[in-house]
């Protein structure tokens, strides 16, 4: 694995230059295959991204979008990750894009993790891009420090797709993309912004244990190289 750091001054600059190496990746996929496809992560951070990729003159019908993981809440609840990319990303031009939500109206979460996998996996993986992002306490997607199925959905060998998370740093149940789902996109980004968040890469890259920050199985072991979007 290899990391590429991209630096900016601001956030602004950060969002332009994503979306610009993002649409231009989705677009070739396009010419190449007649489709493409894209995972995205929630949180407060990608939201200027979203928006600036949103007008981006691509083929946006011929354009899955999903989520690197999300809440097991309704798109309606302020914690859905879903309601932050409707909200933000299907816009415009993006509007036209096949979204696939990880969240489904079922009893319970590894049920909807059945389903979403089902949906997913025939039309869409590998991924074209994926755009990780990653908490103060070393998580990305929803690979928790203290996750119950850490270890599985951290093993290469567990098969892509969604799986269930519980955590006590989590909140709500979650669902989730598997390492192996991820790590071989053909664009795999990291986005994070401010100094605490590369003061906890920083740390990262220094450690091995992935149960300690699961964002180092990332970082260490992804087939694809790690594109680091970082402004403070």
């Amino acid at each position: 694995m290899t990391e590429k750091m991209h630096k900016f001054e601001n956030g602004s600059a950060l969002a332009a230059a994503l979306a610009a190496e993002v649409a231009d990746k989705l677009a070739l996929a396009i010419a190449d295959k007649g489709t493409a496809s894209i995972a995205v992560s929630g949180g407060s951070t990608p939201k200027a991204f979203f928006k600036a990729l949103s007008s981006a003159p691509i083929d946006w019908e011929k354009v899955t979008v999903t989520l690197v993981d999300e809440r097991f809440v309704p798109e309606d609840s302020p914690r859905s990750n879903h309601k932050l990319v409707k909200e933000n990303l299907l816009l415009g031009p993006a509007a036209q894009a096949r979204f696939i939500p990880l969240y489904q109206n079922v009893e319970n979460v590894g049920e909807a993790a059945e389903i979403v996998t089902n949906k997913v996996s025939a039309t869409s993986l590998p991924f074209d891009v994926v755009v990780l992002g990653m908490g103060t306490d070393g998580h990305t997607a929803s690979f928790f420090p203290g996750g119950d199925t850490l270890a599985r959905a951290l093993d290469i060998n567990t098969p892509a797709g969604v799986m269930a998370m519980h955590a006590e740093g989590a909140g709500e149940a979650r669902l989730t993309f598997t390492f192996s789902s991820l790590e071989n996109a053909g664009l795999l980004i990291l986005h994070i912004e401010g100094q605490e968040k590369m003061e906890v890469l920083n740390k990262a890259l220094e450690g091995n244990d992935e149960t300690e920050m699961p964002i180092r199985a990332v970082l260490s072991r992804a087939s694809s190289p790690v594109n680091i979007y970082w402004a403070p």
